[in-house]
C-alpha cells in the first residue's frame, strides 16, 4: 500500500490526495487561461475570480453531496464530516457548486454562459482525469473483487495498490481517469472545428463524461444509493439529457449560435 502520506514536516503532514488534487486543478486553470488568451468576449480575470469563488463552494458541494448520502454514518461520527482529507468528496456536488456560482458570475459579469461553460469544459475534465489518481492513493473509487490472473495485466504498483481487505479490485478510478483523458483530447481537437458553436463542447462533456461514468459506476463498490439505485448513474442519465437538450437547440435550423471563436 502507498503511503498516503506524501510529506511530513514535524506535526504537519501533506497528503497525496491534496497534492494531486492541486495538481488537477492548477492544469485545469491553466488550461483556461491559455484558452481564452486572445478572446475578447471573455478576460483571464473573469476565470480567475471565478476560481476564488467557485473552489470554496464546489469543495462544500462535493463533500455536502457525498454526506448526504451518508447521513447515517455522518450523524454518529460528526467530526469526520470536515475530514476531506480522508477522501469521500462527490464529483457531481462540486459540478453543481461550480455551476451555480458561474451561473451568477455571468449574470453579474455579462458573460455568455455557454461560452464560458465551453472553456471550462476541456478544463474540468482534464481535471478529473487527473483527480482520480488521489482516488487510487487513498484506494477509493475501487470496483468489485478481480482475480490475481486479471489485476496482473496492469503494472504492479496498481495492483499492489489494489489488494484491498484482502482481495484484488477492478482499478475503476484508472478506467474512469483514461475515459476522461480521452474525452479532454476530443474537446481540444473538435473546439476547433467550424461545426462547433457556443454550448456543444460543454454538452460533449456532460454526455461523453456521463455514458462512461455510467457504466463504470456499475461495477464499482462504493456507490452512493438512493431507494436501491445507484446516484451516480440517474445522475449520468440527467446529464446526457441535459446535453441533448443544450445540442439540439443549438443545431435547430432556427436558432444559430456564434461559433466558439
Amino acid at each position: 500500500m502507498i503511503d498516503p502520506i506524501a510529506f511530513q514536516f514535524g506535526p504537519l503532514r501533506i497528503r497525496w490526495y491534496g497534492l494531486i488534487t492541486g495538481l488537477a486543478l492548477l492544469a485545469g486553470l491553466k488550461l483556461v487561461l491559455w484558452q481564452v488568451k486572445n478572446d475578447e468576449k471573455i478576460k483571464e480575470e473573469f476565470f480567475l475570480d471565478f476560481l476564488i469563488w467557485a473552489l470554496p463552494i464546489a469543495i462544500i458541494g462535493a463533500r455536502l453531496y457525498y454526506v448526504l448520502f451518508h447521513f447515517d454514518y455522518y450523524q454518529a461520527n460528526p467530526a469526520e464530516i470536515l475530514s476531506i482529507w480522508h477522501g469521500g468528496q462527490a464529483i457531481h456536488g462540486s459540478i453543481i457548486g461550480g455551476l451555480i456560482v458561474l451561473y451568477f458570475m455571468c449574470k453579474k459579469y455579462q458573460v455568455s454562459l455557454l461560452l464560458a461553460l465551453d472553456y471550462l469544459a476541456p478544463a474540468m475534465i482534464l481535471g478529473q482525469a487527473i483527480g482520480r489518481w488521489g482516488n487510487f492513493i487513498n484506494q477509493e473509487a475501487f470496483g468489485r473483487v478481480v482475480s490475481p490472473e486479471f489485476i496482473n495485466r496492469f503494472p504492479e504498483f496498481i495492483a499492489k495498490q489494489m489488494y484491498i481487505n484482502g482481495a484484488y479490485h477492478h482499478p475503476t478510478f484508472l478506467y474512469e481517469s483514461i475515459w476522461n483523458f480521452m474525452i479532454f483530447i476530443i474537446l481540444i481537437i473538435l473546439r476547433k472545428s467550424e461545426k462547433i458553436i457556443k454550448g456543444d463542447l460543454f454538452a460533449i462533456y456532460f454526455m461523453m463524461y456521463s455514458i462512461g461514468r455510467y457504466f463504470i459506476e456499475n461495477i464499482r463498490t462504493d456507490s452512493l444509493m438512493f431507494s436501491g439505485f445507484q446516484v451516480a448513474r440517474i445522475v449520468s442519465i440527467l446529464m446526457i439529457l441535459i446535453g441533448l437538450v443544450i445540442l439540439f437547440n443549438n443545431h435547430k435550423s432556427d436558432h444559430k449560435l456564434t461559433h466558439l471563436d
